[in-house]
């Protein structure tokens, strides 16, 4: 049970991925266009004056807050289609019905019984307008809960066909005749469960917003230890877009959840000052410096033979940290041989955010210091209080570079550089490990079957796929996979659970995966 309870997270973890990793997007643009509206840059670059520029901006910026109030519909079909096994756009399209149907069978099913509340008394009745239909306030769940029923659904009957003249009926256009009665059912259900639920996460986030710095700090820590398992998506994801990280009108528009709050405050400028609900997406102050300092404490403290090939792959590894906020390649270079500094960097990691609240930071860097440049310095000091953001980072860094020094030193953790033969360092470029193939099997072996053979061999693979930065697959037999070969093919960590597989490779992924689809002879469609 428990084996299969994991499994469940892990696939729907890697399919939130579709919906989650657009939301940045709107994320930057809602931030360009707040910067070409800034008036007081305007007074140093007088062309933003420009009422085309302007307008332009002014588009930008509100044109996109309607993704954030949309976020039902855009999870139903990014995880619809995250989860699909084949056929992606069929499942797309049937999510999109879908929902629709969904929405007006439960305003309808309110209306013949007299619950929808007049169109002025909204705010904090727990109905809301969605897609100009008046329903009951779901949010973000109903959007999740609809796409993993549509991809259930689509996964068991896509393929299903009939003969003759019921064969119109078969395929996709089945899914969805399976879908019509189950979600008609289902709004209705939702009609009287849904307040309670609705009740519950109101307590739920009323309890960690009452629990102060101690909530805050459990939420940090937890955000860092759940990376071996590539579930700590589903801590940070609930808050950033949900009403657990608060809710708050702006602009005469109910917004939910800290991410949502703060890109439409950005887009505010009648907002003297950013809300507290932003702390929940401050996850980025160790990518930026905490992690830094680590890598700084594993490069003086590596042996004097390993320095130069362990600075260049630290370096590496620390821009990548800082830029895009992929923080992978550094913590599974210590994650595993050295347990303790992982824990003490998840909790070092909650502390960053308990002293972001109590010094009143309201900054945000999520993915690295592009984000933080975009959305901060726009908004100007008063509004984020950016500067003091860096501050805490640099002090941060320091703590993180001191304690792991000593750490490492004292307790004598091999991390990268330390091991006892020079060939046992842990992370290794494509050229080294080729170099080392062709002088012990005198042959060259590119890189998708390497890849292949390190997993057991195709035969052994029952499905591939990837998130942000791991290589996600299924395999019958995990007991065959080779993680060295894995490491020295540029993968920074192997992580199984199961028949799962996670192979780390950073921002590579997305290579490394069409190599692979290619060596399997597989399409990604």
């Amino acid at each position: 049970m428990k084996k299969k309870i994991m499994d469940a997270f892990q696939k729907f973890s890697k399919g939130m991925f579709v919906p989650v990793l657009i939301l940045p997007i709107a994320g930057i643009i809602i931030a360009i266009g707040n910067i070409i509206t800034n008036a007081k840059l305007a007074t140093y670059l007088p062309f933003l004056k420009d009422p085309l520029i302007f307008g332009f901006g002014k588009m930008l910026s509100g044109s996109l807050v309607s993704v954030l109030v949309n976020l039902g519909i855009i999870f139903c079909v990014g995880l619809s289609i995250g989860l699909a096994k084949e056929k992606k756009a069929d499942a797309a399209f049937t999510a999109l019905l879908t929902y629709l149907v969904f929405i007006n069978a439960m305003n309808i099913f309110m209306s013949l019984n007299n619950m929808l509340v007049p169109a002025d008394k909204l705010r904090g009745s727990g109905q809301a307008m969605v897609l100009g239909v008046q329903i009951l306030d779901m949010g973000v769940f109903l959007g999740i809960l609809l796409g993993l029923l549509v991809a259930y659904v689509h996964n068991r009957f896509c393929n299903r066909e009939f003969e003759g003249a019921w064969q119109i009926y078969g395929g996709p256009r089945l899914v969805f005749i399976i879908l019509i009665p189950s979600v008609t059912v289902l709004a209705i259900l939702f009609t009287g469960i849904w307040p309670v639920v609705q009740g519950g996460i109101l307590n739920l986030g009323n309890a960690i917003q009452y629990s102060g710095n101690f909530g805050i700090f459990i939420y940090g820590t937890l955000e860092r230890l759940l990376i071996p398992t590539g579930l700590h998506h589903l801590i940070y994801t609930p808050f950033l877009y949900s009403s657990l990280g608060g809710t708050a009108e702006i602009g005469g528009k109910l917004i939910e959840g800290a991410r949502n709050i703060y890109f439409a405050e950005m887009a505010d400028p009648t907002i003297a000052r950013l809300s507290s609900t932003v702390i929940w997406d401050a996850r980025g102050l160790p990518k930026m410096f905490g992690l830094v300092g680590a890598c700084l404490a594993m490069y003086h403290t590596t042996k004097p033979q390993n320095k130069v090939k362990i600075k260049a792959l630290l370096i590496s590894a620390a821009v990548t940290s800082i830029i895009a906020g992929v923080t992978e390649p550094i913590e599974f270079s210590f994650m595993f041989v050295a347990p303790i500094l992982f824990v003490i960097h998840a909790v070092l990691s909650g502390l960053g955010m308990v002293a972001l609240n109590i010094f009143n930071v309201r900054a945000i860097g999520p993915n690295g210091i592009i984000d933080f440049l975009l959305y901060n310095l726009p908004l100007g000091i008063a509004k984020t209080s950016w500067p003091m953001y860096i501050l805490i980072g640099l002090v941060q860094f320091a703590v993180y570079y001191g304690i792991f020094r000593f750490l490492i030193v004292k307790l004598k953790l091999k991390t990268p550089g330390r091991e006892d033969n020079k060939e046992n360092v842990q992370l290794y470029t494509k050229k080294d490990y080729k170099e080392k193939v062709a002088k012990e099997e005198d042959s060259k072996l590119e890189m998708g079957e390497i890849i292949v053979a390190a997993l057991g061999g195709s035969e052994n693979i029952k499905k591939v796929d990837n998130c942000f930065t791991r290589l996600r697959l299924i395999v019958g037999d995990t007991s065959v996979i080779d993680k060295q070969a894995l490491k020295n093919t540029g993968a920074s960590g192997v992580v199984i659970k199961g028949e799962n597989v996670q192979v780390v490779y950073g921002l590579n992924v997305t290579k490394v995966r069409k190599i692979v689809d290619k060596e399997l002879g597989l399409t990604n469609e």
